[in-house]
């Protein structure tokens, strides 16, 4: 996951001592918020004689079409403009070196970005209030994210508002693209070792796994008793997620079946394929986490397994199915 440092969050450090200090940490990009003033652009000169870093630049204006000339004159390689401040629909140009992004707020549904598909590479969702800094993060938004992945596949996220290093683990396993990080990286006493809770490490805990988990509505379920192998693979197959959650007549879990425990079952039966069956490819008796469980449990459940865990079923205090995770965008994102 690439992190975007929000340069106007610092209140001690100059502008060129900021960017210094940044670059020696190998940051991926440099978050310019710009509230409708051109005058960003005189910072934006400024850093790009001292750095090579990307310009990641947030626009809000309702006059947005006035900053097009700019954006082309000083090569900003991504730009978002807001769309709540946006009157009309506006016509984005194609400039060589330049990515478009739009930003939404979390009141916002995603179905506005229905119209800028073709023309945006990416979404911003603004997970706290725009402008302000040091927000707290709007956990209604992680369920916003994986409704956004679902229906656009092939566009990158991105978020700012509220990011540290707990919503920076989270946001890894949902597969988003960047973050943006204001006063939790540029005010750090420590900008390196910040830079590094929020791309591998986890120093506290405050949401619940049921926070960011796929429902078990939106997840890939099945009935065992009346499962059959084929509508297993079939399953999940369809979902796209690498596995199908198995659960009992009152909803308990019973287990379940990923690619793995497919490959596996195919293996054992290369020479008759009509002769597998559920018990062949279902785990019957996997790890699982209940909804209320921390950040911090969750890695400490993790860490004490001796194999890989690329999937995880969710339950509550009645071992009843509510959800699951999957790790695979994290694991990519480690990789």
């Amino acid at each position: 996951m690439k992190i975007s440092a929000s340069l106007y969050s610092s209140k001690e450090r100059t502008l060129p001592d900021l960017v210094n200090a940044l670059d020696k940490c190998h940051i991926d990009f440099f978050h310019i918020d710009c509230n409708d003033n051109m005058e960003v652009f005189k910072d934006i000169e400024e850093i790009k004689k001292i750095s090579k870093t990307p310009i990641d630049l947030h626009i809000i204006s309702d006059r947005p079409e006035d900053y097009l000339p700019l954006i082309e004159k000083h090569g900003v390689e991504y730009v978002t403009f807001q769309y709540e401040n946006m009157p009309t629909r506006l016509e984005l140009p194609q400039l060589p070196g330049t990515k478009w992004g739009l930003a939404i707020t979390s009141d916002t549904p995603i179905q506005v970005f229905e119209e800028y598909k073709d023309t945006c590479d990416f979404i911003l969702m603004m997970t706290t209030t725009p402008g302000q800094s040091g927000g707290k993060f709007r956990k209604d938004n992680f369920k916003k994210i994986r409704k956004f992945r679902n229906q656009y596949p092939n566009k990158k996220i991105y978020v700012d508002g509220g990011v540290n290093d707990e919503t920076g683990f989270i946001l890894r396993i949902l597969g988003v693209h960047s973050v943006v990080s204001g006063s939790y990286l540029v005010n750090h006493e420590s900008i390196g070792e910040a830079l590094l809770h929020l791309r591998s490490s986890i120093i506290h805990s405050d949401f619940r796994i049921k926070d960011f988990m796929i429902d078990v509505e939106d997840a890939p379920v099945l009935n065992i008793r009346s499962a059959k192998v084929k509508e297993i693979i079939k399953q999940i197959d369809d979902y796209n997620l690498g596995f199908t959650l198995l659960n009992d007549d009152n909803g308990k879990l019973a287990g379940i079946s990923s690619n793995a425990d497919v490959r596996k079952g195919l293996l054992k039966h290369l020479d008759n394929f009509n002769e597998m069956g559920l018990d062949d490819i279902v785990n019957t008796n996997p790890v699982s986490i209940s909804e209320d469980a921390t950040i911090s449990e969750l890695l400490q459940m993790i860490q004490s397994k001796s194999f890989l865990i690329s999937y995880l079923p969710v339950v509550n205090d009645q071992n009843t199915l509510t959800g699951a995770l999957s790790f695979i965008h994290l694991i990519r994102s480690e990789s």
